[in-house]
């Protein structure tokens, strides 16, 4: 069973994978190894987690501008995320996935942190404008 979620698209494009879901923002720089695609902040709960091919739920970017181009970085080494579904996008995430052209969506109508299930499979299409998750 599927449940479909509306929200506000970002980067326009489809995505699917398995869910990796995190309370706390990333940031790019630093925080991510845009070789091996590994979360690598150490003070993030998801430390050591590979975030390649994955849908990526995470309330919002921080830190440097710079974080955009590791984005980049990431769908060049395709080591980046299916697509990325944020609470709020901010600008660096929102930069990053339209130059590397990750869908993102953000704006659900429900929290997508609560109602995405860490591992579960998602769908994010932003040609539409929605998410469909497991139930």
């Amino acid at each position: 069973m599927l449940k479909r979620i509306k929200g506000r698209i970002i980067a326009k494009g489809i995505g699917e994978g398995p869910a990796v879901v995190t309370r706390q923002p990333l940031s790019f720089l630093g925080g991510i190894d845009p070789k091996q695609g590994v979360i690598m902040d150490p003070h993030h709960e998801l430390r050591g987690t590979s975030i390649a091919g994955t849908v990526l739920a995470f309330p919002q970017g921080k830190g440097s501008t710079v974080g955009s181009y590791v984005l980049y970085q990431l769908k060049r080494n395709n080591k980046a995320p299916a697509a990325i579904i944020n609470a709020l996008s901010e600008t660096i995430v929102a930069v990053g996935a339209i130059i590397s052209n990750i869908p993102l969506i953000d704006k659900l109508e429900v929290d997508p942190i609560a109602a995405i299930k860490p591992g579960s499979h998602v769908l994010v299409n932003c040609v539409e404008g929605f998410v469909e998750v497991e139930k």
